[in-house]
C-alpha cells in the first residue's frame, strides 16, 4: 500500500514538518524500519535512533524538537500512541474472510443470521443462535444454543461460546478463548467426596470488549458473569463465575479473578495478579504485576503492590528496608554486644 504523508497526517490530525508528498509503504519499528516506511517516537530516550533510521516519516509529539537536522519527515500529534493506533488500523488487513456463510459450516435452521455476516469453514452454530449484521465468525468456532452475538463483532478461529451467553456489538474475541464454561463449584457430600454444583447462569459481554487468546470466562452459578463495555482482557486470563468487571478496565496476561468478585470501572491490573473471591475492587484501582489481592480495595484510585497487596508507596518503602535486612540484622547484633559491654562496665564500676 502506497500513501502520502499528507494523507496520514489528515488521518491522525497531525502537523507536517517536511515534504507532505513523501510516499509511505507501511509501518515499521524505528530501529529497523525499511526505506519508505513510517515509524513512531513516543519515548524520547529513543530519539538518538532517529537520525540513522531509514523510515521516511515518524509520528512524534507536538513538543518534540529533533536534535539533528537529519531526520525523517515529522508528523506532530497530540497523542503519539493514539495516532499510532489510527495508523495501524489503516494498514491492518487482518485475516481474510468472505461476507457469506461457508457451505462447510454447520448452521442450525433456527439460527438468525444478519446481513453481511461471515461464518467460516467448520464452524458450528447451534439452535436459537442470533448473529447480528456485519459480524465475522472465522473457521472452527463453536457457538452453543441460544447464544446472541451483536453487530460488527469479530470472533477468531477456535473460540468456544457455550449456550445462552450474550456478546455485544463491536467486540473482538481472539483464538481459542472459551466463553461460558462451567464455574468452579463443588460441595462436599456426607462421604467427603466432591459433588458438582450445576452452573446454570451465563456470561454477558457488553459492547466494545476485546478478549485475548486462550482467555476463559466462566458462566455464573446463577445469574450472569458480566464483562462491561470497553473492557480489554489480555491473553491467558481466568475470570471465574459471577465476577463483574467494570467499564473500561484493562487486565494483563495470566491474571486470575476468583468467583463473585466485583472489579470497578477503569481499573488497571498487571500480569499474574491474583484476586480472591467475594471482594470489591474500587474504581480506578491500579494493581502492580504479580500482586495478590486478598482483601477489599475500598479507596477509588488505590495503587497496590505485593502479596498480600498493600498500598504501592508503602510496599516500595517496605521493600527498600527488606533489601537491607541482613545489614540491619548485623547492626542489631552489634548494638546488642555494645549494650552488653556497657552493662558489664556499669556493674564493674558500681
Amino acid at each position: 500500500m502506497n500513501i502520502t504523508v499528507r494523507t496520514i497526517a489528515d488521518l491522525v490530525q497531525g502537523e507536517i514538518v517536511g515534504d507532505p508528498e513523501t510516499i509511505l509503504t507501511g509501518p515499521g519499528k524505528i530501529e529497523d524500519a525499511p526505506p519508505g516506511s513510517i515509524t513512531f517516537l513516543a519515548n524520547e530516550k529513543y530519539a538518538h535512533l532517529l537520525p540513522s533510521s531509514k523510515a521516511a516519516a515518524v509520528l512524534v509529539s507536538r513538543q518534540f524538537v529533533p536534535e539533528s537536522a537529519s531526520h525523517p519527515v515529522l508528523i506532530k500529534v497530540d497523542n503519539v500512541y493514539l495516532a499510532l493506533s489510527v495508523l495501524l488500523r489503516h494498514f491492518d488487513r487482518g485475516l481474510s474472510f468472505e461476507k457469506k456463510v461457508s457451505d462447510k459450516a454447520s448452521v442450525s435452521d433456527t439460527a438468525k443470521i444478519g446481513a453481511d455476516v461471515s461464518i467460516g469453514e467448520f464452524t458450528v452454530v447451534k439452535q436459537g443462535v442470533v448473529i447480528e449484521e456485519g459480524s465475522v465468525v472465522y473457521g472452527q468456532v463453536y457457538i452453543g444454543d441460544n447464544v446472541k452475538i451483536g453487530k460488527n463483532t469479530k470472533i477468531y478461529p477456535g473460540v468456544r461460546i457455550y449456550h445462552n451467553c450474550v456478546i455485544g456489538d463491536h467486540c473482538v474475541i481472539h483464538a481459542n478463548s472459551v466463553i461460558g464454561s462451567d464455574g468452579f463449584g463443588f460441595a462436599h457430600d456426607e462421604n467427603g467426596n466432591y459433588s458438582k454444583i450445576p452452573q446454570i447462569g451465563n456470561v454477558v459481554i457488553e459492547n466494545n470488549v476485546e478478549i485475548g487468546a486462550n482467555t476463559v470466562i466462566d458462566r455464573a452459578t446463577m445469574g450472569s458473569t458480566v464483562i462491561k463495555s470497553g473492557v480489554k482482557l489480555d491473553n491467558l486470563i481466568q475470570i471465574a463465575h459471577n465476577v463483574v468487571i467494570g467499564e473500561d478496565t484493562v487486565i494483563a496476561a495470566q491474571t486470575g479473578i476468583a468467583g463473585s468478585t466485583k472489579v470497578g470501572k477503569r481499573c488497571m491490573i498487571g500480569g499474574q495478579v491474583g484476586i480472591v473471591g467475594h471482594l470489591n475492587v474500587a474504581d480506578g484501582a491500579m494493581i502492580q504485576a504479580q500482586s495478590g489481592v486478598a482483601s477489599e480495595v475500598k479507596e477509588p484510585g488505590s495503587k497496590l503492590y505485593g502479596s498480600p497487596a498493600i498500598e504501592y508507596s508503602s510496599f516500595l518503602r517496605s521493600y527498600a528496608h527488606f533489601k537491607k535486612l541482613p545489614d540491619i540484622a548485623q547492626q542489631i547484633r552489634d548494638l546488642e554486644k555494645e549494650i552488653e559491654l556497657l552493662k558489664k562496665q556499669i556493674i564493674h564500676s558500681s
